[in-house]
């Protein structure tokens, strides 16, 4: 995806609970980071599902760089 925001150069932690559905923002637009609000459903921007399959924490991609949606993948430090 090329149209992006990159709202933070390092990833967003969260606390995921297992059985659980996450939409994680592809675009950098929605309010709710790093998911969807519904702001943003058109063009590019397409929100990215995420099912928890285990309590853990994760980190969601804060630069919207990333290769493996919805996921960091340390993109954001790369130049």
């Amino acid at each position: 995806m090329t149209n992006h925001t990159i709202l933070q150069n390092s990833p967003y932690k969260v606390k995921v609970e297992k059985g659980k559905t996450y939409f994680w923002c592809s675009c950098g637009l929605c309010k709710k980071q790093p998911f969807i609000d519904n702001f943003q459903e058109s063009g590019d921007c397409k929100p990215v599902k995420y099912l928890a399959n285990s309590d853990k924490e994760v980190w969601f991609c804060g630069c919207r760089r990333t290769k493996h949606q919805p996921f960091c993948d340390g993109s954001h430090s790369k130049p």
